[in-house]
């Protein structure tokens, strides 16, 4: 049985289909994450379907935030492969796009969508823990800039990386 957050998704699209051209889109699963005391809502697309749904990802995003009340991300699902062993019975070669590092790369993509990362530094702590800087394009600051923290929380759920997204200032 699916869990309730997929299934609201799920009769939350079907409705919204019903009233434009969303034809085809499927999602794969829904979670909700807790953010700062409020709740985000993060649902998962399959892969093939991704290119799809980002030419209405901002009306959609639009539309479900308001229905829900509560920040809405799309993401693919990805899969990630382990990396081949001596034991592994595996006769094929693992493809890029399954490996750990990156199904991370494009999980950061997919979450800051519609705005693209402009460049990216990967800062070093005394302690030895890594923190990600993302820089962000600056021409999508209205649409992205309250959204940020959830960012951040999400990436770190999903994948138990500290990152944190900055906009460049202007030259």
């Amino acid at each position: 049985m699916a869990c309730p957050v997929t299934s609201a998704v799920t009769e939350a699209l079907l409705e919204l289909d019903q009233k434009s051209d969303l034809k085809g889109i499927t999602i794969s699963g829904a979670r909700e994450i807790e953010v700062a005391g409020k709740k985000a809502l993060v649902v998962f697309v399959p892969v093939p379907l991704w290119r799809t749904l980002q030419r209405v990802h901002t009306r959609l995003v639009r539309e479900l935030e308001k229905k829900f009340s509560r920040h809405v991300i799309f993401l693919a699902q990805r899969r990630i492969l382990a990396k081949p062993t001596r034991r592994s019975r595996t006769k094929q070669l693992r493809p890029r796009s399954r490996t750990l590092t990156h199904v991370h790369e494009s999980i950061l993509e997919d979450l800051v969508y519609p705005a693209e990362i402009v460049g990216r530094r990967t800062r070093v702590r005394l302690d030895g823990s890594n923190l990600i800087k993302v820089h962000l394009d600056r021409s999508q600051v209205t649409n992205v800039e309250h959204k940020l923290d959830t960012f951040t929380t999400v990436y770190k759920r999903l994948t138990g990386k500290d990152v944190t997204f900055e906009f460049p200032a202007q030259e």
